[in-house]
């Protein structure tokens, strides 16, 4: 029987962190259902189900793998909302330096890092060049 499944699923997509997302939120949806009685909810959850198997048993690998991708990345954007602690020029979570302040290129978004106090100050972006005044 193993053998079976393992040759039905030879080619196909598989399970992946979208589909255990959406199973999560099927059995969310029916969890509702069981509580309230709407049905609305009921049958969003089938539809969920649906959409996970059809994903599931897909031959369209590389579609599959291009939506888990955007998933992984909305759900990283979502989790990063609610980290703590400042981000510095480098990217790297630490403690902001209360002896600079940090600016964004206007040009390429690059991150600058500037001594504080300094007054009005020309800031030359280290990636594309381009000069900008701020004060810091």
């Amino acid at each position: 029987m193993r053998e079976r499944l393992q040759r039905f699923m030879t080619g196909r997509y598989g399970s992946d962190q979208l589909s255990r997302f959406l199973s999560f939120v099927s059995l969310a949806l029916l969890a509702v259902y069981l509580f309230t009685g709407w049905w609305a909810t009921y049958i969003i959850a089938f539809a969920v189900i649906l959409l996970n198997l059809f994903r599931t048993l897909s031959r369209n690998t590389t579609k599959r793998y291009e939506e888990n991708s955007r998933f992984l990345v909305l759900k990283y954007k979502f989790l990063n909302l609610f980290k703590k602690g400042n981000r510095t020029a480098g990217g790297t979570r630490a403690k902001a330096d209360p002896n600079f302040k940090i600016f964004k290129c206007p040009g390429c978004s690059q991150k600058v890092r500037v001594p504080k106090g300094k007054g009005k100050i020309s800031i030359t972006c280290p990636k594309c060049g381009r000069e900008f005044i701020k004060r810091t």
